[in-house]
């Protein structure tokens, strides 16, 4: 089953593997010094919506399903270390690059109390620009993009005057391994009325403002700033250009520890908890969820689902869909109610669904059925967040 990607990056001692522990329940080793994480980490967090059992006005037993929230797996992939001149080989450039192909959409942890430097060392809070590590890490990407298209300009521009290659093949060739399709290439060119023109007549502006736009459309980013309870004045949030959402991995790893040991009730994304009453707290127990009250007193929440959230919903534009094999049942083959969702790209139609499940259902694709219209659709009708479809096929899995 394909799952979507969400690629974890920062530089050290921000709190990059506190917010992946946090999100995934993963424990992995943590540290105030360079390259504490060297391999990539790869953990489970979820995502949140509400479940289609609340249009249908049903019960059903689905641990994924948690008072009519949905939980929707997705990978969390904690990048290795990153320092300024990854895009040369610097610290573990390479690697972290060839790590960062495979996501998605990507969230950036920066420390916005400015306690530590651009190499990660602890500094008083307040001493170091945050705005220094945002720009940094996106000159890094753009770079990187900007290095792989300059090696085959010529070769691309050589292409088009022998026409064997369009602009847009010829460009989407050379991304290829990153996952960049050709009509994204397409929605940027034209974007930017670049599409019509010779590559001939590009400079070196055209290739680094088309590299950015790019980069921005199809490795979309989100700034988690981390720390925000520590930080002297949030207003250099607005200083950033990215989607940036206040967060603190630290309180909602507290919290989360706090609710599997039975001590809170407590769910990620929530702007208060509660004390299980008759649950005798020690007292760094109660030192530790008093400094989590006064995170909440700054920044409402923690931040983290809101974070993950807004990578999938906001940033992808992707939605929800519930595949079903009975549609009066709302079933699969063994009888369990609302079994499955399915993350699709905004504008995905019945037909890209049937293709998710599976080739053969895609292969012998009739039509699909609307569970909550009751109405047949057919493989072209885009699909809308939260529908409920049962794929008519003439073939079955395997």
């Amino acid at each position: 089953m394909t799952v979507l990607q969400i690629g974890l990056l920062g530089k050290t001692n921000v709190g990059k593997s506190t917010f992946f522990s946090a999100a995934t329940e993963t424990p992995v080793t943590s540290g105030n010094f360079p390259f504490t994480t060297i391999e990539p980490n790869v953990g489970v967090a979820y995502v949140k919506t509400d479940c289609a059992c609340k249009h249908f006005g049903i019960q059903h037993e689905n641990e994924l399903c948690v008072n009519g929230t949905r939980l929707i797996p997705v990978k969390l992939i904690d990048i290795a270390g990153l320092v300024p001149g990854a895009h040369e080989g610097k610290g573990l450039g390479n690697q972290f690059l060839d790590d960062a192909r495979q996501a998605e959409v990507l969230i950036h942890v920066v420390d916005i109390a400015g306690s530590t430097d651009i190499q990660g060392q602890p500094v008083p809070v307040g001493t170091h620009d945050p705005i220094e590590d945002v720009v940094f890490v996106q000159d890094e990407f753009d770079q990187w993009f900007i290095d792989i298209l300059k090696r085959e300009w010529d070769k691309i521009t050589r292409e088009i005057d022998q026409k064997r290659a369009k602009l847009t093949d010829g460009i989407a060739k050379r991304f290829s391994g990153l996952g960049i399709k050709d009509y994204q290439v397409q929605v940027v060119l034209q974007k930017l009325g670049l599409i019509s023109r010779n590559p001939k007549e590009w400079k070196d502006s055209d290739i680094q403002t088309f590299v950015k736009e790019l980069r921005k459309n199809t490795k979309p980013m989100i700034i988690a700033a981390n720390k925000a309870d520590l930080c002297h004045d949030l207003d250099i949030l607005k200083k950033i250009s990215d989607p940036v959402i206040p967060c603190s991995a630290e309180a909602e790893l507290l919290l989360r520890k706090a609710s599997k040991a039975g001590i809170v009730d407590y769910s990620s994304g929530d702007e208060s908890f509660k004390i299980i009453e008759g649950k005798e707290i020690l007292p760094p127990q109660q030192k530790a969820l008093d400094l989590v009250k006064s995170v909440f007193s700054k920044i409402t929440s923690t931040g983290i689902q809101k974070i993950l959230n807004t990578a999938v919903f906001d940033s992808l534009n992707f939605i929800v869909v519930y595949p079903v094999e009975d549609e009066t049942k709302l079933t699969n083959k063994d009888g369990i109610i609302l079994p499955d969702t399915k993350l699709l790209p905004h504008d995905s139609t019945a037909k890209d669904l049937a293709s998710l499940i599976h080739a053969d259902i895609a292969k012998g694709f009739l039509h699909a059925i609307d569970c909550k219209t009751k109405q047949r659709i057919s493989g072209d009708q885009k699909l809308k967040n939260g529908d409920v479809i049962k794929i008519v096929s003439t073939l079955s899995r395997g």
